[in-house]
């Protein structure tokens, strides 16, 4: 697998913006799903920091960068629970959006304040996406391996069905990504 994030013009600038959007609801102790090369481990000191990426490529990448974080590849297996969940730019790679929330949920403090925190590219942008994508714009990869893109109504569907609520969205990049927090529901 290669690191989309390197992949096209702008794609280092849109995961700049990414860290960027997500960097004020970092609170505590951070689990970050689908880490890539570690780069939001930038914004949280070491011992905050928890991240877990599928490639492991990738994973040695952020191990060299950021040598005095934890990186691993297994998270569904971890026990420890977190004060915030991040996923940037994950989910709509992934086949079944309400479980992929559901396990983030599973390592939640049980605690009002803790949060799952993620970005995704919104579905009115698509055109775009796939048009930059073919010109060498964004990562043809991260493109093309998009399974669905959910709007802010199917997130807050996916959030319920998971015993979550949607506490914030917002929309960055001029419209073309959102941001959506969840908690749980006591």
């Amino acid at each position: 697998m290669t690191d989309q994030s390197t992949e096209g013009f702008f794609s280092p600038f849109l995961r700049r913006q990414r860290f960027r959007a997500a960097k004020p609801y970092l609170n505590g102790r951070v689990l970050d799903v689908g880490c890539g090369t570690g780069g939001l481990a930038e914004f949280i000191v070491p011992e905050s920091y928890f991240g877990v990426d599928i490639d492991e490529e990738c994973l040695k990448r952020a191990k060299q960068k950021f040598p005095d974080y934890f990186f691993q590849k297994d998270w569904p297996a971890i026990s420890e629970k977190f004060d915030t969940v991040v996923s940037l730019a994950v989910i709509e790679h992934v086949s079944d959006p309400a479980v992929f929330l559901g396990l983030m949920s599973k390592h939640l403090k049980n605690d009002t304040n803790a949060q799952i925190v993620i970005t995704t590219p919104n579905p009115l942008g698509r055109w775009i996406h796939e048009a930059g994508s073919a010109m060498g714009l964004f990562s043809k990869h991260a493109c093309e391996e998009h399974k669905i893109l959910l709007d802010r109504k199917k997130l807050c569907a996916i959030g319920e069905r998971t015993g979550l609520t949607m506490v914030h969205y917002t929309h960055f990049l001029s419209g073309a990504n959102q941001l959506a927090v969840f908690k749980t529901v006591y």
